[in-house]
């Protein structure tokens, strides 16, 4: 049928991207298996199931592409089809085989030794997750690795799980935990537990294949290297996701192999990238972006057509073009709606990092912080520029041994200068300083005119203005945490609210100190002010809503992160249960040809056993889910606890205020 054929095409031009070994190799089943369709029609495995050992995930896209299996009676014309094509697929299997070195296997190499000194840098662990498409080319990474620096602590991981390693491992594990509830009786589960154990604790690099490592939890690596790059963005990102997981502590690198020489190839890539930004972006990609394209089985269609159809760089090019322009209102409507729900959950302060450049926000603070500075060392440090001052005497005996005299810089620009920075103990004395200092009320006459540039514009309607201003410390405990926020609030003398952050602008302008007016003396008790009291509890009850729907959105993500680790925990016994499934399978298609009635009735047996495990099983799945929502529940619990909010309040200052 036509929809195998296609599927088949796009297996063998993944096998042949993959490695000489995987294309080789699935030939050469290729071939045996029409050996065997020459010596019995009906006893010969349909082609999904031949090559299903090759390409492992073939056997769950057959089911997502809708492929229908079909045997149909050979005669003479057909057979003479089949030897001529046996041929042909021997002598391309023997020119695949004659290749022993793939370039592609020696920049693994590279990419690997560059990777890990990184992750040295970091702080990560030395821990990386090959993904490949094919159980030869695993074989073939795992001997590549085995030969050079890399070799020690591999770990295969796949469908079968299988290898003289896997066993090993198996049994270590099994006298590891005897006797504890870590053994939970079924095989395919408990080898699964036993390789991830064994990478976190003892491997250093663990070569999977897509079904193997599905549902798999591996939040200890935080390195993911796509030697054979899916074609379908949502298999990407699962992959990604089995590092970017709950507990994860550090960012996720993702090294991609691309042949960029290849012009399908290299277009593929760049669909992926630069329009689901996978790889890249402050966002990347979300559940949203990759709704816009289903499942992805029809996006991945629409690549094998071009694959199939186009012959030549510039045909290739248009088509991805066009695939492009077809995509782009779906994906861009999508990304849209992302970024507008993020933006939603960020605060203020979030924005800001988002909109402006690291710099100016580093040099902003640098020169507050240098400002305060300035005044709480006036008696005891010259000042000679905007960033750095030279200590002659010590303001506090406490800092005796901690502290030198000399120049500071913030930056340090000279060798001979000391690091000026909040964390040194100068710096954290002059903080409590300034915390600690009670401040009593006081009028402020701010200049408008000195101002360089229009940031303040805002201010120029209240120019020849005055009237009263409160600073507050508003602590709040959320989220296992502190956070502090300063609520600034203003009016003028004729009742005018000063909106936004126009009162935290008029506080950065410079001022001098003047006497206060004759009706200060009515008193600067609570209540005093009314209007103005109303609008502190306005900009606190605001802050209280942002606060609120940024905790949301923290909330919804560590739910959804729970959810993916209570899937992690029940998959062993789904892919167990998928297992059996294949067995019944084939036990059903060995009984249909059996030559006896004994031996019928032997298959029919093993079927019978097979099924009572696989029921078994499910029962045992129903059991765990029910396990796993009891312990999500209680993750959640703890969750809404450490997200009730307790505030508390501070005035810090009230004071006069006027604006030249």
């Amino acid at each position: 049928p036509s929809g195998q054929r296609q599927l088949i095409s796009l297996v063998l031009w993944k096998l042949l991207a993959s490695s000489t070994h995987a294309i080789g190799g699935a030939l050469g089943t290729m071939a045996s298996r029409l050996e065997k369709l020459l010596e019995n029609a009906k006893a010969a495995e349909s082609l999904i199931d031949t090559l299903d050992k090759d390409y492992e995930a073939l056997d769950e896209d057959a089911e997502e592409w809708e492929v229908e299996l079909v045997n149909n009676l050979l005669n003479e014309n057909d057979k003479q089809a089949i030897y001529d094509e046996i041929a042909e697929l021997r002598r391309y299997e023997a020119m695949a085989k004659e290749i022993r070195d793939n370039a592609k296997g020696e920049a693994l190499l590279t990419a690997l030794d560059r990777a890990f000194k990184e992750l040295d840098k970091l702080g990560a662990p030395r821990k990386a997750l090959i993904f490949t498409e094919s159980r030869r080319t695993q074989d073939y990474l795992h001997s590549l690795l085995s030969d050079n620096e890399q070799g020690d602590g591999i770990v295969l991981f796949n469908g079968t799980n299988d290898s003289q390693q896997a066993r090993q491992i198996y049994k270590d594990w099994l006298e590891k935990h005897a006797g504890s509830d870590r053994i939970s009786g079924s095989r395919t589960a408990d080898t699964r537990a036993a390789l991830v154990e064994y990478f976190r604790d003892q491997g250093k690099v663990m070569i999977a294949t897509e079904a193997g490592a599905e549902g798999i939890n591996l939040q200890f690596c935080s390195l993911v290297i796509n030697y054979d790059l899916p074609w379908n963005p949502q298999r990407i990102e699962q992959r990604i996701g089995r590092c970017h997981r709950y507990g994860q502590k550090f960012d996720v690198v993702v090294v991609n192999f691309v042949d960029l020489t290849n012009e399908a190839d290299a277009r593929v890539y760049e669909l992926l990238e630069q329009k689901f930004q996978l790889f890249s972006g402050v966002f990347g990609a979300s559940d949203e972006v990759l709704g816009a394209i289903g499942s992805g089985v029809d996006f991945e269609r629409r690549i094998a057509d071009i694959y199939q159809s186009c012959r030549d760089p510039e045909t290739i090019r248009q088509s991805f073009e066009q695939l492009q322009r077809e995509l782009a209102t779906e994906i861009s409507e999508a990304m849209i709606k992302t970024r507008e729900a993020l933006f939603e959950h960020f605060d203020e302060q979030v924005l800001e990092k988002i909109r402006i450049e690291s710099l100016d926000t580093r040099n902003r603070y640098e020169q507050l912080f240098m400002d305060l500075t300035r005044v709480e060392l006036e008696r005891h440090a010259r000042f000679d520029g905007d960033n750095s001052f030279i200590l002659e005497s010590l303001p506090d005996g406490s800092l005796q041994n901690l502290v030198p005299l000399g120049r500071y810089e913030l930056p340090r620009r000279t060798g001979e200068a000391h690091l000026y920075r909040l964390g040194h103990p100068l710096g954290e004395w002059v903080l409590q300083q300034a915390k600690a200092r009670e401040l009593p009320p006081a009028r402020l006459v701010f200049d408008y005119t000195v101002l360089q540039r229009g940031r303040l514009t805002t201010l120029e309607k209240w120019r020849g203005k005055q009237g009263m201003l409160v600073a507050e410390l508003l602590t709040i405990h959320s989220l296992g945490g502190v956070e502090q926020h300063l609520v600034v609030s203003a009016i003028t003398d004729s009742g005018e609210i000063l909106p936004e952050d126009d009162p935290e602008k008029l506080l950065r302008l410079p001022a001098i100190t003047k006497p206060l007016s004759p009706s200060s003396e009515r008193g600067w008790g609570e209540g005093a002010f009314p209007l103005l009291d109303t609008d502190r509890t306005q900009r606190k009850n605001q802050l209280g809503e942002h606060i609120n729907r940024r905790n949301l959105g923290y909330f919804e993500q560590e739910v959804q992160k729970l959810d993916a680790w209570a899937d992690d925990l029940k998959v062993g016994l789904e892919q167990e249960i998928k297992e059996i499934d294949r067995q019944i399978k084939e036990v059903r298609r060995t009984a249909a040809t059996a030559p006896t009635l004994e031996e019928k009735l032997s298959w029919q047996k093993q079927q019978r056993e097979l099924e009572h495990k696989r029921n078994r099983l499910r029962r045992e799945l129903f059991k765990r889910q029910d396990e796993v929502e009891e312990k999500r529940n209680e993750l959640i619990s703890e969750l809404e606890e450490k997200l009730t909010q307790q505030a508390d309040e501070r005035v810090l200052f009230t004071i006069e205020w006027q604006l030249e």
